[in-house]
């Protein structure tokens, strides 16, 4: 369940405006037909850029992106390319914009050059750690060749030209004069910089720069079909290079297209946090148990649980665009779930015969996998805390009387914040009389390091409870 992403430049009228990444631009034009190489760096700069130009007026990363593929009909590698500039921009929203701020007397306008100039300071400004995905000459020739074939932007191709060289003659001191400022320095909102700190005195700083890196690449083997270890000896076969980080979680090196992973087209394995693969094995499904995954897109879960046992398994989603994805994924896995349409708020569709087992991935703010969606820190509004703990409030309540005696519900969220995670399992034990069992609890997201270069995995909550069985 998720909300409609919220228009995040502009200032609706009569009401106050959300505190933007920066002054509003014009309206956002469709792309018109590109005129320049389908596999050129040009070409991929400006569907990004148009893709940039579309989040920070509101519409969320993924969205945005299907949008200029169908408007580009970019080829694969293209959409790869425009994707992960995309992805890296997002990150570094914060920084280039303050450090176009320095350079510039206004924000650059249309917003489709506001666009282009953020995703290729992006390129110039290399995240910590990260080596520079391209030569700098080639990204500001291509940057100029990206403005001159938009009729949007062709009058500023020699501005492109002038603030991307200015960039690399004062990098340095550029950098030194934005640095000053939160928002360069940490790529994310006040509130959420604030918010992040107050819950977590001595790991802020760490939660934060995890935000602003790639993740990694984790895979589910499916045990339907084969093993851990054999699909990690198939990946060495074919010179893939990874580690096994769990049970049933492999960790690739290297992140690659799906399109090149073995065996994902025919559901030996599929791709899924190594924190969100602890969901399924905390149920303890048998076969035979009548099992509710609410709340199921995209439907990794769904599928873990049905690999795990033979279940009556009701995989729940309000959302009629994503049940699709969960038809998908089950339809990959050669698995079978009784998918419904329904809110989990509500009891309308439910039949009134307990669960044994209760998923409850509820609604929140998904600040515990920001980087997999970068756009959700300029997306959201601090009050979204307590209006998605609220609203996560009901569904759990609602559950709860769906669940038979003796059954356990597994609370899941992917946020970091107290309010949507540890706060709200205590006051629904209160509510409810319900039995608190072992369950891992807050894991904040982390990074490989030299230490423990396996030790990565996205922010979850876990808290699983028990209902009593009535004398």
């Amino acid at each position: 369940m998720q909300e409609r992403p919220r228009k995040i430049l502009g200032k609706p009228a009569n009401k106050p405006a959300h505190k933007p990444v920066t002054p509003s631009p014009l309206v956002v034009p469709e792309l018109q037909a590109i005129d320049l190489k389908p596999d050129s760096l040009a070409f991929s700069l400006i569907g990004a850029a148009q893709t940039v130009a579309y989040v920070l007026e509101g519409t969320a990363l993924p969205q945005a992106l299907l949008k200029v593929f169908s408007q580009t009909n970019a080829l694969p590698q293209a959409r790869g390319a425009i994707q992960d500039i995309s992805y890296r921009t997002m990150r570094q929203v914060g920084r280039v914009d303050a450090l176009l701020k320095a350079m510039t007397n206004k924000t650059p306008e249309p917003a489709l050059l506001y666009g282009l100039l953020c995703c290729s300071l992006t390129l110039l400004v290399s995240n910590e750690g990260e080596a520079a995905p391209y030569e700098e000459f080639v990204v500001v020739d291509q940057a100029v060749t990206a403005a001159t074939s938009s009729p949007h932007m062709v009058f500023a191709k020699g501005m492109v030209n002038a603030v991307l060289r200015r960039f690399l003659r004062e990098k340095d001191e550029l950098l030194k004069l934005v640095m000053k400022q939160p928002a360069a320095v940490w790529n994310y909102p006040q509130w959420w910089v604030d918010q992040t700190k107050a819950a977590y005195p001595h790991e802020w700083q760490a939660i934060l720069t995890t935000g602003n890196h790639a993740p990694p690449l984790t895979l589910r083997v499916n045990q339907r079909k084969t093993t851990t270890a054999a699909y990690l000896e198939l990946l060495t076969n074919e010179q893939i290079a990874a580690s096994q980080i769990g049970p049933y979680a492999i960790r690739l090196t290297k992140p690659i297209p799906v399109t090149q992973i073995p065996g994902f087209e025919t559901g030996l394995v599929s791709v899924q946090d190594a924190a969100a693969q602890l969901a399924a094995p905390l149920l303890d499904v048998e076969p035979g148990m009548r099992v509710l995954d609410a709340c199921a897109a995209p439907g990794g879960k769904t599928c873990h649980l049905l690999e795990l046992a033979d279940l009556e398994l009701v995989a729940l989603e309000i959302d009629t665009a994503r049940i699709q994805r969960i038809n998908e994924n089950l339809d990959r896995l050669q698995l079978s779930a009784m998918v419904k349409q329904g809110d989990a708020t509500r009891s309308g569709w439910w039949d009134n015969k307990p669960f044994d087992r209760i998923l409850a991935d509820v609604p929140c703010t998904a600040s515990g996998v920001v980087r997999r969606h970068p756009d959700s820190r300029w997306l959201r509004r601090k009050t979204d805390t307590a209006q998605l703990a609220a609203l996560s409030s009901r569904i759990l309540d609602n559950l709860w009387r769906m669940l038979a005696p003796g059954g356990k519900m597994l609370m899941v969220t992917c946020s970091i914040w107290p309010q949507e995670s540890e706060k709200q399992a205590q006051t629904f034990v209160e509510r409810n009389g319900a039995i608190r069992l072992d369950a891992p609890g807050q894991l904040l997201p982390t990074m490989a390091n030299s230490s423990d270069a396996n030790n990565e995995h996205d922010g979850l909550f876990y808290a699983l409870f028990q209902k009593p069985v009535q004398s």
